[in-house]
This record gives structure tokens, sequence and C-alpha cells, in this order.
């Protein structure tokens, strides 16, 4: 992945915006049905960073549920335009947020190394065989977060 530090975005109105101090760790699409809702009927995609590298500026609301995995997540939105702009593990806590990678200022720089919750992809999902695959989540032990 590129070192270009600090990389930015902001939601669709504006009025969060964001600023990242770090490079990623990992960049993955989601098809868990969790993020099918939020996307739409399609996967979202991620680039994780070390959650105490990113700084937000705005109105954000969390909406917190416990995903598919078991784990209490956080999902921020913009209050005024409704934009997700990240999601986090709040139950047990991680070090990572996951960022839309939509959000970014430059949001092709980080393509996905993995596809994640693949199992819950629609049929008509095209899924990129050139990355791994995970029916759920990936294990600890992988190199992709």
């Amino acid at each position: 992945m590129p070192d270009t530090a600090p990389h930015t975005g902001q939601c669709l109105c504006g009025a969060v915006t964001f600023t990242v101090a770090a490079e990623p760790v990992g960049a993955r699409q989601c098809w868990c049905r969790d993020c099918q809702r939020i996307a739409s009927g399609s996967a979202t995609a991620n680039v994780l960073f070390p959650w105490d590298a990113v700084q937000y500026t705005g109105p954000i609301t969390e909406y917190e549920k416990v995903a598919d995995s078991g784990n209490r997540v956080a999902r921020g939105f913009c209050a005024q335009c409704g934009s997700q702009m990240y999601s986090r593990i709040k139950e047990p806590a991680g070090p990572l947020i996951r960022v839309r990678a939509g959000t970014l200022d430059d949001p092709g720089a980080f393509p996905p190394q993995a596809i994640i919750w693949a199992a819950s992809a629609p049929g008509w999902a095209v899924l990129d065989p050139a990355i791994p695959h995970f029916p759920k989540a990936p294990p600890a032990s992988s190199a992709v977060k």
C-alpha cells in the first residue's frame, strides 16, 4: 500500500471530515448481511486503520448492534446526511477502525485485499477471484485484518 499519510476524507454533505495519520493495515470488502443493508444491497469497502490514528470532526451519530460475528459493533454516520463513515468493534474492543473507502478523498488508493463473509453474498455478486475469499470473518491468525 502506498505510503502517503496523512489521508483525508468527508461525508456526502461535508459536515464530517477526517484525517488519518497512519497507513492502513488492510483493506477488504464485507458481504455480511449488516453491510449489505448499509450499502443498499452491495458489500461495504473498508480500509482498516489504527483507531487512534483517525481524527473525525463534525456531527457523528453511532449505532451499535451485535453482528453475526458475535461482536458488538459501532457504526458511525454523519448526523446531517446519513453517510456511513466507519465501523469499529466495541466488544471485545479492538485497535482498528474500518473507514468506508468511499469516504476517503482518494477512494481508489487502497483496493480490497480480501473478501469477507463471502458466503452471505447474493448469487449475482461479482467477487474478485484474484483476492482471497473467506466464508465468514478471516481467522485471527490471518494476515488479513
